[in-house]
């Protein structure tokens, strides 16, 4: 799935190439990636709407119209691509048709991305999609202090803390793994169990490699590429994720399941509490 890094450069990408330009049309062929409106709500809002910011919220791409945010979830498999005609293709679910004289495609072999469309409001939040969302991990209202307060009381472990996109929203199972080893904790470690100074290192070790991964433009692994082609180059630098040796200490790279995810980590490097 696509973390904060990667969406940041499909949003980037797209900014670049539909800023100030308006949608024409909108054709849907699998009505279930819409959530929130009927379908004809959906596209008859759009129509005339045009595209002027560009914003992400953890996981979650928000395009500002003129009078609605479209906001996007491209869970596992969601892309996007711009195209000279209209493209027949399965996995193609719905286009904008714009005005631009292109074809912004959404294209998703699974099924599972969502798109929501809501009348503007100042505060994002007050979105229903963002629920269970809190804040982005570049929010600066996130500091050590901040995550100390969400977990110590709990009974879980440090990454499924780092995954709970209502504690701290972009982070995924990649960059937790990295996030933990930077941190030198054991992803294993009990929440109850971090001290502030742990918690100060992890939200400082979160904000550095999510930001250097967006520089790279996120990490390629399997399916992931962003639109247009454009592909990360930050798993050059991954020190443990999908590793067999530890860049540091050359230690073996352990994998296990932690959370249900697989998970890497270097048992010499990362202390467990």
């Amino acid at each position: 799935m696509p973390e904060a890094p990667e969406v940041q450069t499909v949003l980037s990408t797209l900014e670049t190439q539909i800023k100030n330009v308006s949608i024409e049309d909108v054709l849907i062929y699998y009505p279930k990636i819409i959530d929130n409106v009927e379908v004809e709500t959906f596209k008859n809002q759009l129509i005339g709407q045009t595209f002027h910011s560009f914003n992400r919220l953890g996981k979650y791409l928000i395009f500002g119209l003129d009078d609605y945010d479209l906001v996007v979830h491209l869970r596992m498999e969601g892309k996007f691509y711009l195209y000279n005609m209209l493209c027949e293709n399965k996995h193609i679910h719905i286009v904008f048709k714009l005005n631009s004289g292109t074809y912004m495609s959404y294209h998703d072999t699974r099924k599972f991305g969502r798109m929501y469309l809501y009348p503007k409001k100042e505060d994002i939040h007050a979105y229903p999609c963002f629920k269970n969302v809190g804040y982005d991990y570049m929010d600066e209202r996130v500091n050590g202090m901040y995550f100390y307060t969400c977990v110590h009381s709990l009974k879980r472990n440090l990454k499924s803390c780092l995954l709970d996109q209502s504690i701290m929203a972009g982070v995924g199972n990649i960059y937790a793994d990295e996030i933990c080893f930077a941190s030198g904790l054991d992803p294993r470690s009990r929440a109850s169990k971090l001290s502030k100074k742990d918690c100060e290192k992890i939200v400082f070790q979160t904000k550095r490699i999510l930001q250097g991964a967006t520089r790279f433009g996120g990490t390629t692994i399997r399916s992931y590429t962003s639109s247009l082609g454009v592909t990360g180059r930050f798993q050059l630098y991954l020190n443990v994720h999908d590793q067999t040796q530890c860049k540091v200490c050359h230690h073996a790279i352990k994998k296990l399941t932690v959370s249900q995810r697989g998970t890497y980590l270097c048992p010499n490097c990362q202390k467990r509490k």
